[in-house]
């Protein structure tokens, strides 16, 4: 048992705190959750409804063990968009789908041979600068989000978008306590009620919504052509490359605030085949893929509430919420200026990590071997790099993913970088 804690894994909280703690856990999820859908044209009521349903399978193969919160992944907003291209939304659904079987796979081969292969094969040089691309690559779509409308530059709009900023900003920075895990939510409140009263919120879609409405089930389909399905998998599988490291590195840091180590129990193996049959789970009726989140992680260490059952409460939550019409249609007057304000800061957050993750393991950018594998990384995935044999398309993010770590397997290391990546594995 975790020696600071308020209530610890098992503890089952008494009803009112039950429901109170769920309620909050859920809202610190919420803004995050319902962003992702909303910049790639997916259902936010979906979305919600996904990420309750993840969450309660994560937890079940987990075994009641890990208390995580499974949400939209940002790590596939470009991708998502990509694939939608090719053959519609429910292609990307496809795509999606491939994702959560490569998870069942790896976590078998986990299962079988253990963790320690696949940090060796993606180490923060590689892993580091692809999350900065991530973020990168999307800062051109915030920044339009935010001061353009109908192609056109709107004063009125980017003032939206600075005052969600700033709210967002402020709750990170100077807030404690259970605000400070919510600055996207603040933001976007903060940002809707600014733009209510400058005139920019289209209240049609409230009037028309119903109190009870079914979500929009999205169904996965591809015109079966074995170059669209190549494309479709080439565009979304080598994400994973990067979901999967952040997976670790979310488990790391819950296993460090509760006491734990859940590499080993209840293992690598189960966490991330969670993460996979949410993933798979959610496609299938058309959710964005899905993650463990670290918004989850900042509420355990604040408010010391350890408890699974607080986790599954906030699941039942959203599932409950993504039935209602109202809800929805409040969320889909949102300008698209507030959700860009709040974009600017989320990705730019998103690009930091991938710069933190290299500061924290000691990458030595003296040593020319890390230099280059960074650079190629950095320039092929923002400069939009394509890789294109007609069956073979590659571009983006995905190719400089790939090349990373075939770079980091063939580079020499220096003696320094392999007493580095030692200690780290024994650790």
């Amino acid at each position: 048992m975790a020696s600071n804690a308020r209530l610890d894994v098992k503890d089952v909280p008494k009803p009112l705190s039950l429901i109170t703690l769920s309620v909050q856990h859920m809202f610190a999820m919420f803004g995050s959750t319902i962003l992702v859908p909303t910049l790639v044209n997916l259902s936010p009521a979906i979305a919600l409804l996904t990420s309750g349903i993840a969450t309660i399978i994560f937890l079940l193969i987990t075994r009641f063990e890990v208390p995580a919160y499974l949400g939209s992944s940002f790590a596939f907003i470009t991708p998502i968009i990509l694939a939608s291209k090719i053959d519609g939304p429910g292609s990307a659904m496809i795509g999606a789908m491939a994702v959560g079987l490569v998870y069942g796979i790896v976590s078998l081969m986990i299962w079988r041979t253990g963790y320690k292969w696949l940090m060796k094969l993606m180490p923060p040089i590689v892993v580091g600068p692809v999350i900065m691309v991530i973020g990168l690559g999307l800062s051109g779509t915030a920044v339009n989000m935010a001061m353009m409308v109908n192609d056109e530059y709107n004063l009125l709009h980017f003032s939206a978008a600075l005052v969600t900023l700033f709210t967002a900003i402020i709750f990170t920075v100077f807030f404690k306590g259970i605000l400070s895990t919510m600055p996207i939510l603040m933001g976007l409140i903060v940002g809707y009620v600014y733009a209510m009263l400058i005139g920019i919120v289209d209240y049609s879609a409230i009037a028309e919504a119903k109190m009870f409405e079914m979500p929009q089930f999205l169904l996965p389909g591809v015109d079966y052509d074995f170059v669209v399905t190549g494309k479709l998998l080439l565009i979304m599988v080598p994400v994973v490359l990067v979901t999967i490291s952040e997976h670790i590195g979310h488990q790391l840091v819950l296993g460090r605030v509760v006491d734990r180590n859940y590499l080993e129990s209840p293992g690598l193996h189960r966490s991330l085949l969670g993460d996979g049959i949410g993933t798979f789970i959610s496609a299938l009726i058309g959710g964005p893929p899905k993650t463990t989140y670290g918004e989850n992680i900042g509420v355990l260490a604040i408010t010391r509430v350890y408890s699974v059952f607080v986790i599954l409460g906030a699941a039942v939550i959203a599932i409950l919420l993504s039935f209602s019409g109202k809800t929805m249609a409040v969320i889909a007057t949102i300008p698209t200026s507030v959700l860009g304000g709040v974009s600017i800061l989320l990705f730019g957050i998103i690009a930091s990590s991938g710069l933190r993750m290299l500061i924290e393991n000691n990458i030595d950018f003296g040593e020319s071997r890390n230099l280059v594998i960074a650079s190629v990384v950095l320039i092929i995935g923002i400069g939009g790099a394509k890789f294109d044999l007609g069956i073979v398309s590659l571009e983006g993010m995905a190719l400089a993913a790939i090349i990373g770590v075939v770079l980091n397997l063939v580079l020499p290391k220096s003696p320094y970088t392999k007493q580095i990546e030692e200690q780290r594995t024994k650790e």
